[in-house]
């Protein structure tokens, strides 16, 4: 039922653009009448291929037309000879996304982005924004990211590693909401407040059975973002970002008045959490924040974020506070530049060095906490060490390679469910409280080699 309804919203959207390209019946010389009768203003399109992207844009600039496609093909081994759970090698499409963009009458702008990796779909952005003539100031609606941290915020087609950081799960992703965003030279002022998700169809399912059974708000989040750039040109910049959020548990979750951090150790193949801390359950609210400091010059450039969560939870349980961060930099052989969004306040899609593509050499350490001994959560930590490999063969295909080495604590174990260990009688355990290895010995460490093929048009 599920594929049923969002193969019919595939096909709508396939109809639109049919419908959107081509002409308008017209009655006369002068008249021009849709297809529901009524006389229209016609706008001749241009169409161009713009870094290989399809677009149509009338004269004026006030209409724009394209669309944004990905298909990402991973492939992943997994060095396990030591390790207390086998994990598998194998093959997947990370991502495979159709989105529809446009802008309208000059100021608006729409936007409709699905992912169907997985054999499932899954609505990714759907929204409405205004932007003003002097286009520094604009305010959005509807589902999409929030305003907070530089490295989840930028498009997966622009970041450097196949896969975000560890300490990126703090971030909040996609949800409904409305938010401004005011733009200068020097600065970035972002602001928002947000609900629910309406990505996945179990999110959806959950939030309208809260609603309807018991009549449960479905929660609230208020997000901020600023950025100061106190350098800036067209060959280098610095970045400086502070960000913040206050959340309410939300019903889109399984459980209510709860929150579940987990998260895969930067793989989309090997499909292990090593790393849950469960429901964290009788949540009242949690506050987020981050500082991001990130640069570059010319074809070199660095990147990091701190993460901080705090937890408060109800009757007399103790808050709880989880942290990560990352830190990368990276080099292009070939003479390209790295490039900067102001708009957004990220990086975007570097400029090659040369007609036959260029290569980017890249190194990521990251680290997350989930224990907090005080409060009785025990989730894990991690520390990834990744050096990435990037051919650009042109703008629209590239090549990527990932080695990783990861090393889980005792109490990474997915909820209780991979060993991290042996007990005193040799055997594995899946309890960390039975380890008898020695500090620092104990938990999974493992290498990986990741290889991706991504087209995007």
């Amino acid at each position: 039922m599920k594929i049923k309804f969002y193969t019919l919203v595939v096909a709508m959207m396939l109809f639109s653009i049919g419908s959107f390209a081509q002409e308008d019946k017209k009655t006369d010389d002068s008249v021009t009448l849709n297809q529901y009768g009524q006389k229209v203003k016609t706008v001749e399109l241009q169409t161009e291929a713009r870094n290989g992207i399809l677009s149509f844009e009338s004269k004026d600039k006030k209409f724009k037309f394209w669309l944004d496609n990905r298909v990402y093909l991973d492939g992943g081994m997994y060095f396990d000879n030591d390790t207390y759970n086998p994990i598998g090698n194998g093959v997947t499409i990370r991502r495979a996304r159709f989105a529809v963009k446009a802008n309208l009458h000059k100021n608006w702008y729409g936007e409709i982005d699905l992912d169907f990796a997985g054999a499932v779909t899954e609505l990714k952005d759907m929204y409405i924004k205004y932007t003003n003539d002097v286009r520094d100031f604009n305010i959005k609606v509807g589902q999409f990211k929030e305003g907070f941290s530089m490295e989840t915020t930028t498009t997966s087609r622009y970041v450097t590693f196949m896969e975000r950081s560890l300490a990126s799960k703090f971030s909040p992703s996609r949800h409904l909401g409305l938010q401004a965003n005011f733009m200068k030279e020097k600065y970035l002022l972002i602001g928002g407040v947000h609900f629910n998700s309406q990505g996945e169809y179990e999110e959806v399912e959950f939030g309208q059975d809260a609603n309807k059974k018991e009549g449960m708000d479905e929660g609230i989040s208020l997000t901020g973002r600023a950025v100061f750039r106190p350098i800036i040109d067209d060959e280098k910049f610095v970045h400086i970002g502070f960000g913040a959020s206050y959340r309410t548990p939300k019903t889109h979750l399984e459980v209510p008045n709860s929150y579940r951090f987990s998260t895969r150790s930067i793989s989309s193949i090997n499909r292990k959490k090593y790393l849950d801390t469960d429901d964290i359950l009788n949540v009242e609210s949690n506050t987020i924040w981050n500082v991001e400091l990130a640069g570059a010059y010319k074809n070199i450039m660095f990147q990091s974020e701190y993460i901080n969560n705090d937890i408060t939870r109800m009757e007399g349980l103790s808050a709880v506070n989880l942290n990560g961060f990352y830190a990368q930099a990276g080099y292009l052989l070939r003479g390209g530049k790295y490039n900067y969004n102001k708009n957004e306040g990220e990086f975007t899609q570097i400029s090659n060095g040369s007609d036959k593509g260029e290569l980017e050499v890249a190194f990521r350490y990251d680290f997350i906490d989930l224990n907090d001994e005080v409060a009785g959560i025990y989730g894990g930590s991690a520390d990834a060490y990744t050096l990435g490999l990037n051919y650009y063969f042109n703008t629209n295909v590239k090549l990527m390679l990932n080695y990783s080495y990861l090393n889980h604590d005792r109490y990474a174990n997915g909820k209780s469910k991979l060993y991290v260990g042996h007990d005193s009688d040799g055997d594995l355990t899946k309890d960390w409280a039975d380890v008898v290895e020695p500090t620092g010995e104990a938990g999974e460490d493992y290498g990986q080699l990741q290889m991706r093929i991504e087209i995007d048009f």
